[in-house]
Order: structure tokens, then sequence, then C-alpha cells
């Protein structure tokens, strides 16, 4: 699924190929973890902490908890 980040970079939600996120904030790496689940455009996630929240993919942005979270795009070096 790829990496989403806000257009500050301050949070960053890595979504793991194994159903698993990494959600950092500033410079707190792991700030959160946990599972998810995308049923069409929507995502569901699950903290390891049991507290849930969603989010909604649209045009190719991500809507999560009043954010916006873009797909960090691979850099590539020539």
């Amino acid at each position: 699924m790829g990496t989403w980040v806000t257009k500050d970079g301050h949070i960053r939600h890595e979504l793991l190929l194994n159903n698993r996120y990494d959600e950092a904030r500033g410079s707190r790496k792991s700030a959160y973890r946990g599972s998810y689940k995308v049923t069409g455009n929507h995502i569901d996630y699950k903290d390891d902490t049991g507290f849930t929240a969603d989010g909604e993919f649209r045009d190719g942005i991500l809507y999560h908890a009043g954010m916006v979270l873009y797909k960090e795009k691979d850099q590539k070096l020539d």
C-alpha cells in the first residue's frame, strides 16, 4: 500500500503489505502501530491499544481523522 504523508510531512502512515501500519508523528517514529483493512475505498484502523479509526481514499488522496495524506512517491536515483 505504501507510505502516506501529510503535506507538511509531520504525519506519516506506512501501510505495510501484511495489513499492519506504522504511524510516525514528527520525530516520533512508531507513535502508533496496529492493523488495517481496506474495503473498496474505505480503510479501517485498529491500533495495538484497541483504538479504532477510519478513513477514505478519494482521487489518490487519503482522508483520515481530519487529516489529508498524499501517497509518497518512490525516489529513484538517476
